[in-house]
């Protein structure tokens, strides 16, 4: 259970909300809350969505954050986290968005799952999520803190819903029956130069065990993943920071590219 109050959990939520509307990022968390625990940061971050969906937005799915280690080293921290997808995160591929409508930017490539049967935790296994997914397709995520500088520690990201902002997905939809999802090699290349590379095993040794964590982290605050979600299963690279003019290819191989410009 969370030991902060629900009004110091309201209280959070709107510090957040209002930072990525100004885009006025604030000071950590915990600097101001040595104590906070993840429980408290995962209510915090459900407060927000609460609010979200309230006002009108849907959860599409689920994004997974902190699954390699290049990025846990990137952000010293140590564990995954998760956070939910809207339906007014997500960009058109080959599209634009105008960078001013983030705080600092960063985009990263991985491997989105689309459900095709509800996967309820605890106990969901590899096994599981690979007989429950409908298919699989290249995505970038863009990732956005409104915590200054990116000085977040683990419990100030999950607060801040996995320092998640916009998704694309596009390329191939193809089967997993057809895909080595521990083999997929990814290339990210910006105006023309290759910035990182990298393959799916990157993701806790096999992108599918990183969706069955999710399934068993979710069922800790009474979720389950449903049909039609997409799950964004984890960074195949470090994280690349974005700017006003710059256009992003990611190269799936034999799945495809997706493209992403910022204006």
């Amino acid at each position: 259970m969370p030991s902060l109050t629900s009004a110091q959990i309201d209280d959070w939520a709107a510090r957040l909300a209002q930072a990525a509307a100004d885009r006025e990022p604030i000071a950590p968390l915990t600097d101001a809350v040595s104590e906070l625990t993840i429980e408290d940061a995962y209510a915090i971050a459900q407060r927000i969505v609460e609010r979200r969906v309230q006002g009108g937005a849907r959860v599409v799915g689920h994004k997974i954050g902190l699954t390699s280690l290049a990025v846990q080293q990137q952000l010293g921290v140590s564990e995954p986290d998760f956070g939910a997808l809207l339906d007014a995160m997500e960009l058109p591929d080959g599209g634009a968005v105008d960078a001013a409508r983030f705080i600092a930017p960063r985009v990263e490539l991985e491997l989105a799952f689309h459900l095709g049967e509800r996967l309820a935790g605890p106990g969901v296994t590899v096994s599981d999520v690979r007989r429950a997914t409908a298919a699989v397709q290249p995505a970038f995520e863009l990732v956005d803190s409104r915590i200054a500088d990116w000085r977040i520690r683990l419990a100030d990201t999950v607060a801040d819903r996995a320092s998640s902002a916009a998704f694309v997905v596009g390329g191939e939809r193809c089967s997993l029956a057809d895909v080595d999802s521990t083999a997929v090699t990814v290339s990210l290349r910006r105006g023309g130069e290759v910035v990182e590379t990298g393959i799916s095993s990157a993701v806790l040794g096999d992108p599918c065990a990183a969706v069955a964590w999710l399934a068993n982290a979710l069922a800790r605050l009474g979720t389950t993943l449903q049909p039609g979600d997409v799950v964004l299963s984890g960074a195949c690279t470090r994280m690349v920071d974005a700017h006003a003019g710059d256009g992003f290819i990611g190269d799936f191989g034999p799945l495809g590219e997706i493209g992403l410009a910022f204006t």
